[in-house]
């Protein structure tokens, strides 16, 4: 009897480690992330792609579908690949016979250039099913460094356009001048970004509020001191019904404490900010041109809210992105 009962406990301990074993191979197989991903964007773009997943145009149908683009350059940074010669050769050496149709890497990298709009609108949508009838925001800007200070003179990307080139800027809250762009962000409270932009490194951050007036209305945004303008406040407030709610500094003269409530929700967007930095290395690219450094700040931006989503999914905090695929 007593060996009976030995025999199925290491059974059952050996059912346990096979489960566990392969829970880690899944979630290190690039297909079946791929596949999980895929089939969200294929969720929230059934109006906008037609029955092969291709958003309508004339001329050859190809085969490996718009949405396989999105999905794998969202899959991509999902897993911290930023490099697309290092993904092309996992592809081929791994994953050859589950991409039967898998285009060359130039085509990738025109496709989801040109795939951009439909890119941003599926993460829009996986946004707002996250924070359906969320009216708290957070609004903030990240430097994103394109090369070195020392380096900025032979810097091409962006050269060819002065209103998109890259510029010299500083960053207070890391007390750092730096040569590249801005990263300008609105998340809710839960940590998911709603909508974002990227400037100059020199444009101020109010300017981005101009942008957040045609996109969003009826929430109360909350920022730091450098949104700190009257006439932009009430302006805010008269057309869209924005309440922008911003720290008094202590020489105003009409000083009052800051509301502690709001002061600690703020600092979400921080979190956010550094999970891009971290597991999406936000301070890294590899991009030529401009518009391919755009596409690739989406890519990053998009993963991490399919990723916020799928914790959403499966009750686990929206937060913890590392451990999504668990």
């Amino acid at each position: 009897m007593i060996h009976k009962k030995l025999h199925i406990s290491l059974v059952f301990s050996t059912l346990v480690v096979i489960k566990q074993l392969k829970m880690i191979t899944d979630m290190h197989n690039l297909k079946t992330i791929f596949d999980k991903i895929f089939d969200i964007c294929k969720q929230f773009s059934s109006d906008l792609v037609n029955t092969y997943g291709n958003m309508p145009r004339r001329g050859v149908v190809p085969k490996f579908s718009d949405l396989e683009v999105i999905a794998l350059s969202f899959t991509s940074e999902a897993l911290s690949i930023d490099s697309e010669n290092y993904l092309f050769n996992k592809l081929e050496a791994e994953y050859q016979c589950d991409f039967p149709n898998l285009i060359c890497r130039r085509q990738y990298n025109d496709r989801r250039k040109i795939l951009f709009d439909l890119k941003d609108t599926i993460r829009r949508r996986i946004a707002d099913a996250i924070d359906e009838g969320e009216t708290y925001y957070c609004i903030d800007s990240m430097p994103i460094v394109v090369c070195k200070y020392v380096r900025s003179n032979r810097c091409k990307l962006g050269k060819d356009n002065y209103e998109t080139a890259p510029s010299f800027g500083y960053c207070a809250s890391q007390n750092m001048h730096y040569y590249g762009y801005k990263l300008h962000g609105v998340c809710s409270l839960n940590g998911v970004i709603h909508a974002f932009d990227l400037t100059k490194a020199n444009v101020h951050d109010i300017k981005y509020l101009q942008d957040v007036k045609q996109e969003m209305c009826d929430i109360t945004l909350l920022g730091d001191k450098g949104y700190l303008s009257k006439d932009l406040q009430l302006d805010l407030f008269e057309t869209v019904h924005i309440q922008l709610e911003i720290p008094y500094r202590i020489n105003q003269k009409d000083y009052k404490p800051t509301f502690k409530p709001f002061a600690k929700a703020r600092k979400r967007i921080e979190t956010v900010f550094s999970q891009l930095d971290d597991q999406f290395m936000m301070v890294r690219n590899y991009a030529k041109q401009q518009k391919g450094l755009f596409t690739r700040v989406l890519a990053k931006i998009g993963a991490m809210t399919i990723m916020q989503y799928i914790n959403k999914l499966n009750n686990k905090p929206i937060g913890r992105v590392k451990y999504a695929f668990n």
